[in-house]
């Protein structure tokens, strides 16, 4: 695992990048977020023999035959990319493992970075515009290197971002973890989504809606809110707490506006048929399956253990009991 961890590191730091756009260094270390630093080889070996069970796994049952998924987050601390014992156990018995994206996939990559034809460009105001490049500047990322983007999706990498200052970064996320080990074993990656439906997700098709919702993003990340939902949103996970995760539109102060409501349920509940769907015909062909999509997903009366369960599996928790 040492070995494949330093190996895969830099070419999975690269797909972050291209995720999370060129980040790059304009003021000095002391008012920039910490860059993300890997665990030594010997951290890592002690980590590795450490590591807890984190976040939420279900064991799924289907005519005499087990899947599993997984809860994570999309972000992390260096050594919650590795899997504690039962998720170890869960890779150990899949030949597949199923993302929201298949991540290893370069053409997936590039096809985040390209503008959606289903969508039309989004003219700034001037004064939105200066506030945008000015929380890109903060955050020491060079506004040019987010030009070719739209503007919700710039903002979506700025708030990541935001979780260097707490020791969060997408380079350290499960799915990434678990990727590593899986193209280490040779196992089969693939996605449950196609890249132009998550960009639809993140981008709506009105342009009046869209300009709303990056000004209440704006509003929210200048005021620090979004970086104390993203460390709340990363406790809860670490702890297993999915009554916390599934009361977050009470207490995020975020979904406070019928924008924001659509925008949530955009994100969330429109795209969880699909995936179950995806997961069920997938456990169809034969496959040993893990899947791991964001934590969230497993809340709400569309939670993915409840559609899949109508698509005729039994669900049981392994993590928390």
């Amino acid at each position: 695992m040492n070995r494949l961890f330093s190996r895969l590191l830099p070419t999975l730091r690269q797909g972050g990048a291209l995720l999370l756009t060129l980040y790059a260094t304009v003021a000095s270390a002391q008012t920039c977020p910490p860059e993300p630093q890997p665990l030594s080889a010997e951290a890592l070996q002690t980590a590795q023999a450490q590591a807890p069970n984190r976040g939420f796994l279900w064991e799924l049952q289907r005519e005499g035959r087990r899947a599993y998924v997984y809860g994570s987050i999309h972000v992390g601390k260096p050594d919650w990319v590795l899997p504690g014992p039962l998720l170890q156990q869960a890779l150990d018995h899949s030949d597949t493992l199923a993302l929201e994206l298949d991540l290893s996939d370069p053409q997936v990559l590039r096809s985040l970075m390209q503008p959606l034809p289903s969508r039309s460009t989004l003219k700034l105001p001037p004064t939105l515009q200066e506030r945008l490049q000015q929380a890109a500047r903060a955050l020491c990322v060079s506004p040019n290197s987010l030009a070719a983007m739209h503007p919700l999706l710039q903002l979506s990498q700025l708030s990541l971002l935001q979780g260097r200052w707490d020791g969060l970064d997408a380079s350290f996320g499960q799915e990434l973890g678990l990727l590593m080990q899986a193209l280490g074993r040779g196992l089969r990656v693939t996605g449950l989504e196609q890249p132009q439906t998550q960009l639809e997700a993140l981008i709506p098709a009105s342009n009046a809606q869209a300009l709303q919702e990056l000004q209440d993003s704006l509003d929210q990340l200048e005021s620090g809110q979004q970086r104390e939902v993203l460390r709340e949103l990363a406790e809860a996970w670490s702890r297993g707490d999915l009554k916390r995760l599934a009361s977050y539109a009470q207490w995020c102060h975020c979904v406070d506006s019928p924008a924001a409501r659509a925008q949530l349920q955009r994100l969330n509940d429109a795209r969880n048929t699909a995936m179950a769907q995806r997961i069920s015909a997938l456990h169809r062909e034969g496959r040993n399956l893990l899947v791991a999509v964001g934590a969230l997903h497993f809340t709400g009366p569309k939670a993915l253990q409840t559609l899949l369960s109508a698509q005729g599996f039994s669900v049981k928790p392994l993590w928390p009991r």
